[in-house]
């Protein structure tokens, strides 16, 4: 094996690395679903009028409304109150993820997008092993993608 890692070295550190990669991505989100799971983010607002609280994915999961303020506010004034809220807790919730992701993440790979539920998982497992596939699979061949279509039509 050691032969082969001077012969064949390059190919096989890049899946080393790749896989290295693979590991660490795979620890920083299950680290990302536990926050999600656990954390919470509460906010009140400015004219501490409610407060909301939301989980570890930026969802409103509390709303409390402190005294009787709201009560004398007009419906739109109340309305601009929860929403200015909701997307203050919002933020704040998201950059609690953002800073536990870090800036190394792998291009190609949002994840903040994966802590708001909105990635395809398949978009990032593409992501993770395409530096894997270059030069080992064609481009034809890997999966998800349909020969036939991208040949004309042909059977090959």
């Amino acid at each position: 094996m050691t032969e082969m890692n001077r012969s064949g070295g390059g190919a096989f550190q890049d899946l080393e690395a790749a896989m290295a990669a693979l590991e660490q991505e795979q620890r920083k989100l299950a680290e990302i679903g536990e926050v999600r799971q656990n954390e919470t983010t509460t906010v009140q607002a400015k004219d501490r009028s409610l407060e909301m609280t939301f989980d570890g994915g930026g969802e409103l999961s509390e709303l409390k409304f402190n005294g009787t303020k709201y009560r004398n506010m007009a419906p739109a004034q109340l309305a601009h109150v929860i929403v200015e809220t909701l997307q203050q807790g919002r933020a704040q919730a998201m950059a609690k993820m953002t800073d536990l992701m870090g800036s190394d993440v792998l291009p190609g790979i949002d994840l903040a997008g994966i802590a708001a539920g909105k990635v395809d998982p398949s978009s990032v497992i593409d992501a993770l092993l395409s530096p894997m596939l270059d030069g080992i699979v064609d481009d034809d061949d890997r999966p998800g993608k349909d020969s036939r279509s991208e040949k004309g039509g042909q059977d090959g």
